[in-house]
């Protein structure tokens, strides 16, 4: 098959859409060489950002003039061109057109938390995606959703019939399923200056993600313990920073910006344990992470967490310091509940198979291919 991919997350993005993007193209590029990928972008990628991604081509616009214009609209000259049998739109977006070309394509939506929470975003943002988005949904012929949650809301506010969405989760990059050397997390803690034990948060200190329950919760456990928390600061990061000085744990509070993702799953490796209390999530991949590394989670109830994290996990109420807390202190307390946290951490994580999910991608593929046959 002759694949097209939009790449603009692929060499722009360093988070999540970025890391799915290329975790991807190279799954499918591994386990399926056969076949031939083509990503789109208006940019082209420096030579790490191509050394990072095997047996895959890139594509751009003839000029730079309208490049934007170009990824949403004349790129279907590109396509047929280039003979692409089906286009896959990875950031929640497609080309207009896609159709009438007679041109297979499907679209990953990964959340719809603009419309559940549009508190958190500006008006024209979230005109902007739910055009974008409304469009995707119901001219792709296929829509992949990254958890069940983002299954049911696409149903629910897009009306897109449940048979044409297909749910395929990921897998984190496999730097996190290493295990580093002893003399390698030394290294690390030396770096980023970290504590003997600390308590671990990885994304963007905004009010979603809710680095506050942490910050209320820290109260109640041992001094020993401390907070890293890793992620692109916020104005709400002065707020969680206002709530631990007036609460006396400044000082037991780590804010860590611009890791090297080489360095993230030593950070994860030292701690005791991962809390990832967001209000609202597409899947939660640092949940992944974090199990992948040896790590005991807690996460908060209420959306898709659960997916990622399964039973080995334990879930608190994302309002509740108090039930976080004792949560914290069991794990710490009690290194057999740790332990067997750990090893069905191990277990679960291996539903999520690069081989699997890229087999799941590639029937998808397959089967909107064979409705234009």
């Amino acid at each position: 098959m002759r694949l097209g991919f939009d790449g603009k997350r692929v060499i722009q993005n360093f988070t999540g859409l970025g890391n799915y993007s290329r975790y991807v193209l190279n799954s499918l590029a591994k386990y399926y060489p056969e076949n031939s990928y083509l990503v789109y972008t208006a940019k082209t990628p420096d030579p790490d950002q191509r050394s990072k991604l095997n047996n895959v081509d890139f594509r751009h616009p003839k000029t730079k003039k309208f490049a934007g214009l170009w990824r949403t609209f004349s790129i279907i000259k590109d396509l047929k061109r280039d003979k692409i049998e089906l286009y896959h739109g990875l950031s929640n977006e497609i080309p207009a057109g896609l159709s009438k070309a007679k041109i297979p394509s499907v679209v990953t939506i990964h959340d719809l938390i603009f419309l559940r929470y549009p508190q958190y975003y500006k008006f024209i943002d979230r005109t902007i995606y739910t055009l974008k988005f409304r469009y995707a949904c119901r001219n792709a012929d296929y829509v992949i959703a990254i958890s069940e949650q983002t299954k049911r809301d696409i149903i629910h506010y897009f009306n897109v019939p449940e048979k044409k969405i297909h749910v395929v989760y990921q897998n984190c990059n496999n730097s996190f399923r290493e295990k580093l050397s002893a003399e390698a997390k030394d290294q690390i803690r030396s770096v980023y200056n970290l504590p003997g034990r600390y308590l671990l948060n990885v994304g963007t200190i905004e009010p979603r993600k809710n680095l506050m329950l942490i910050a209320k919760a820290l109260k109640l456990v041992s001094d020993d313990i401390h907070l890293v928390a890793v992620g692109k600061a916020t104005p709400y990061a002065m707020q969680v920073k206002n709530q631990l000085e007036s609460a006396g744990l400044s000082e037991r509070v780590h804010f860590l910006t611009g890791v090297k993702s080489s360095d993230l799953p030593g950070i994860y490796q030292l701690a005791d344990i991962f809390i990832y209390p967001s209000k609202f999530e597409g899947f939660g991949i640092p949940i992944v992470e974090a199990l992948h590394s040896g790590v005991p989670v807690i996460a908060a109830t209420g959306s898709c967490l659960e997916e990622a994290g399964g039973q080995a996990s334990y879930y608190v109420d994302p309002e509740d310091d108090k039930q976080l807390g004792n949560y914290i202190n069991l794990i710490l307390n009690n290194s057999d509940i740790a332990r067997q946290m750990v090893e069905q951490g191990y277990d679960y994580v291996k539903k999520f198979d690069d081989k699997s999910i890229a087999a799941d991608l590639i029937a998808v593929y397959q089967q909107a291919i064979n409705d234009y046959a």
